[in-house]
């Protein structure tokens, strides 16, 4: 499947979206170019879309998956340093138009400090929105 592209399996359907991120893979201290970043529209028996950013930044398109798929919850990454931040995050959550979030791809490293109520700072004047930060191992 390549970006665009929709992929049925059983009775789910996955659409692979654009993603913007750097990508390399370490051979014993030799960088290779590792490929395209990617993210997903998983949409599920009964309706329920799922937008899986991937590891991304912000990016404009954002929008456009928002109004071309309407994802009904968003899984966005919000550690900044590697991907985008809690500020951008917000930012891709008004472009997405979602109303339900799950931070992901934070707090798993010193690098990576952004912790997700950060997230709901950022994100405290949209309305209705639910942001559910699952920890190890936890079930949606």
């Amino acid at each position: 499947m390549g970006k665009g592209g929709l992929q049925k399996i059983g009775d789910f359907e996955i659409t692979m979206t654009d993603a913007f991120h750097s990508n390399s893979i370490d051979d014993n201290g030799v960088r290779h170019y590792g490929g395209k970043p990617a993210g997903y529209i998983v949409h599920m028996p009964g309706g329920f879309k799922v937008y899986h950013a991937g590891d991304t930044a912000l990016f404009g398109d954002m929008k456009l998956i928002g109004e071309l798929y309407k994802p009904d919850l968003a899984m966005l990454p919000i550690g900044g340093r590697f991907t985008m931040g809690p500020r951008e995050a917000a930012y891709a959550i008004r472009l997405l138009g979602v109303s339900h979030v799950v931070p992901m791809h934070y707090a798993t490293s010193p690098f990576l400090t952004s912790t997700e109520v950060e997230l709901r700072k950022e994100t405290k004047k949209i309305k209705g929105l639910k942001i559910r930060a699952l920890k190890p191992r936890e079930k949606l």
